[in-house]
């Protein structure tokens, strides 16, 4: 209730958004008061290179669930920045970009732009988020294959790829596994990390792999390890661009070669 006892706004936080607004288009007030509410910022959602009234105009649209789970234009690009800067190291001389879990496919955007890919591709099980994005990539003029499929099929579909370097983007939906609201559990995402992991290296194991996964920036310590135990070389870092205790970060891993 407000101060004069009649009904306050809802907050447009994350569980109201994962809530009641899931499947919902977002209005662009509602995009700009989540970005006021979270991060004091009505532009905190800018996706493909646009703030959100530039993006909205030209006709892109946004779930509820994608507003919280999706990497905005500022992370994307320190995000595509790091791992350009460890794709420089590998010895391979062309490189593909795949992101599991597509989502708003707006990280797949930074990592082909910044790494300097030759192809990118995403792969999107839900049928409403795939179709949003579908049109959203269409009207913004991103040059992305969606895959409407699980990451499982969809790397049994990429056969035998031509590039001789995988750039992995692995950002499972959390779901439960921020714990609290701020320690993230990697054995509990949806589905686990390290499954995911386990996958692709049992699928693609014979080429040269980059693993990227989102982290958050208190992460439980011992599902970390578990990952990094299964790599010859891996880095993390946080990105300090948001409030203290929003903070998402990175693991990059090497598989088939280690960084020099």
């Amino acid at each position: 209730m407000s101060d004069g006892g009649r009904p306050g706004r809802r907050v447009l936080d994350r569980w109201f958004l994962l809530g009641e607004k899931r499947y919902d288009e977002l209005t662009l007030p509602e995009v700009q008061q989540y970005g006021l509410d979270n991060f004091a910022d009505p532009d905190f959602l800018s996706l493909y290179g646009r703030k959100p009234h530039e993006w909205y105009a030209r006709g892109a649209r946004i779930l509820g669930r994608t507003a919280i789970e999706c990497t905005r234009d500022r992370l994307a690009s320190l995000i595509g920045h790091d791992i350009a800067a460890a794709a420089r190291t590998a010895p391979a001389v062309t490189s593909v970009a795949v992101d599991l879990f597509a989502g708003s496919g707006n990280t797949l955007h930074w990592i082909k732009r910044l790494a300097g890919a030759r192809r990118a591709v995403g792969f999107e099980l839900d049928d409403t988020v795939f179709e949003l994005t579908r049109k959203n990539l269409a009207v913004m003029g991103v040059d992305i294959e969606l895959v409407h499929d699980s990451y499982e099929r969809g790397l049994q579909a990429l056969a035998e790829p031509d590039e001789s370097l995988l750039i992995v983007f692995v950002a499972p939906p959390w779901g439960d596994a921020l714990r609290d609201g701020s320690v993230l559990d990697l054995r509990h995402t949806q589905p686990p990390v390290a499954e995911v992991l386990d996958v692709t290296t049992g699928t693609l194991g014979k080429y040269k792999l980059l693993f990227a996964v989102q982290l958050f920036e208190n992460v439980e310590p011992d599902s970390l390890a578990d990952l990094t135990a299964r790599f010859p070389w891996s880095a993390t870092k946080v990105y300090d661009i948001n409030p203290p205790g929003k903070n998402a970060g990175l693991l990059l891993a090497t598989w088939g070669w280690a960084d020099a």
